[in-house]
Formats: C-alpha cells, structure tokens, sequence
C-alpha cells in the first residue's frame, strides 16, 4: 500500500555529518540551497508543486531546518512565521485544531489538501516539513526546567544550555483498525463528520503497551467489541502535528457494538456489498462539517489510511 503523506524522496543525512558544524554551515552557504516554504496558511506552491525556493532569497521567519539532501544539494524546512508563545497553529492549518484554512490563496495549499493535489513524493515532503515544523513550534522550552533551548543537528534535536537535556522529534503512534467478521466489517464515526461519513477505529498506543494490546483495548472501550488475531498491514505518518498510524485488521471474537466513550456518535457494521458501493462514489471535499449517521454510507477521503484499508480488505 503506498499511502498518502509518504515518499519523500530525501537523503536524510541522519549521521554524523548533522553534528559536525562546519559542515552545516556549509550546506546552508551551498549555491543549490533551497527550503520548502512553509506558514500558518499552508505551504508555498508553483505550477501544481511544492515550490523549493533558493535559501538566499528567504528573509524574516525562524531559522532553517535541513531536512536532507537530493541530487541538487539541501533542502530546508523554512517557518515564514516568526517564532511566538503560547499556544500557535500547526503548519499549513489555519487554525490550533487542524482544520483547513478558510483563506488559503492560490499560491498555498494547506496540509490536509498537500496530499490530494500534489504527488505522492511532495506529499511526503509536505508531511516531513510540517512534522518537524510544528514541533519547534511547540517545543522551544526545555520541558525539564523551563530554559530556552537550543538548535542542533540542523534541527534534528534541541539542547537546553541550562540543564544540558536532550530533546528529540516526538512521534505519536496510533493504531487504526478494521475489526472483520467474514464479509462485514466494524465501522464507527464521530459527531462532527458529515452525514453518514464512518470509519475505522483509531486510538494512541499507551505507555508500556504493546500495538496488538492497543488495537484489542481501544476497540473494546470504543465499541465494546472482542477481538482474536490482529495483523498488521501498513503505516502512514500523520502530521498533526506528530503522529504515526499504524494500520491493522482484527478478527471479531464476541461482543455487541455499543457506544463505549464520548468520542463516538455512533459505531456499526457493514455488509461488503455497502462498502463496495461507497467506495465506488465520487469523493466529498466536505472535511468536517457535523452531520449525523443517517443517509448513505460514505467512507473517508482517500488520503486517508482509513480509506486504503477499507480498499486494501475490499480487493482482497
């Protein structure tokens, strides 16, 4: 499965060479220096692709982020916001919750959108960029005494020059799941998706759990449901802002579908042929307008690894 928000094509210089300085110091001098631009609007575009604009024309914003190198040098993630405090938007959002901007121009394509309009391969760039972007975001005090930190490693890591702590990149790993039954499948949605719209289940892994115990627990809280085998099919880096999901089918072992937490409206299954005949229609652009469970099933934007799994267990 090659799911969306993958196959940044990058050579992501995770070495030695990020914590030798003169060797940074070179790349952001390199006359083939170039960054992928990015904002509380969404990412800087041109001619239908993610635009990598030569460094030395960038001005203002927050300090480059090299993110690796291709075959015409390094590549940088560049914030066009200045660095503020406090609670701030996630990259290419529009707004803290993650929604799409209602005011995104022709020359930007937010996040949730980089994906549907662009390739695969700049989708992945997007997700990278917004990934590491969002977490220096949110991250610019040490979370151990409070100090400013510090960039290093081309901005890989920040270290605090008060306490000495090391801070990485963090990745939240969720599992989503397709709980299966011979030719149905287990589906629930939340209020504030529009009508009729289901989808798998998903949940954060907790401390000191194993995936296979977070898919069995997440879907017996979610939809009072048991579950046997669970088997792992594929992942898909989420970036809003850090997470990771990683996709599984699991086999239904007893229980009735019953709305077990508040984060479901409602939760149920389907035959085959239903999903076989919402994946057949044409996709909404309608993100998350509320709606409710009536009317005809339709299944999530193909951009999601939700809608690859349904796809992936409908071909197979």
């Amino acid at each position: 499965m090659q799911n969306a928000f993958t196959g940044a094509a990058l050579d992501r210089v995770g070495d030695s060479r990020r914590r030798d300085e003169a060797w940074l110091a070179a790349q952001l001098e390199h006359p083939g220096a170039r960054a992928v631009v990015a904002g509380d609007r969404g990412f800087r575009i041109a001619d239908g692709r993610l635009e990598l604009v030569a460094l030395s024309e960038l001005n203002g914003g927050q300090t480059p982020l090299l993110l690796g190198l291709d075959e015409a040098g390094p590549v940088f993630a560049f914030d066009e916001e200045p660095a503020r405090d406090g609670r701030v938007p996630m990259v290419g959002s529009g707004g803290v919750r993650g929604e799409p901007p209602v005011n995104a121009s022709g020359d930007r394509v937010p996040l949730r959108q980089a994906a549907a309009r662009l390739s695969r391969a700049d989708g992945g760039l997007a997700a990278y960029t917004a990934a590491l972007l969002n977490w220096h975001r949110r991250h610019r005090y040490c979370s151990a005494c409070g100090h400013a930190s510090d960039l290093t490693e081309g901005g890989l890591t920040r270290v605090c020059p008060n306490c000495g702590t090391e801070h990485h990149p963090r990745t939240d790993p969720v599992v989503i799941m397709l709980v299966e039954d011979g030719d149905r499948l287990l589906l629930g949605r939340q209020a504030a998706w529009p009508t009729g719209r289901y989808s798998a289940l998903a949940g954060f892994v907790e401390p000191g759990e194993s995936l296979e115990e977070a898919v069995a627990r997440e879907v017996l809280e979610e939809a009072g449901v048991r579950v046997g085998t669970v088997s792992y099919i594929s992942s898909q880096p989420w970036p809003f802002p850090a997470s990771l999901m990683l996709g599984f089918t699991a086999t239904y072992e007893g229980g009735e579908p019953t709305i077990g937490d508040e984060e479901l409206q409602d939760v149920r299954w389907f035959t085959r042929s239903e999903l076989e005949h919402a994946a057949a229609q044409a996709e909404s652009d309608n993100w998350g307008s509320p709606g409710d469970p009536g009317g005809e099933l339709a299944l999530p934007p193909r951009l999601a690894i939700a809608r690859r799994l349904i796809e992936h267990w409908l071909a197979d």
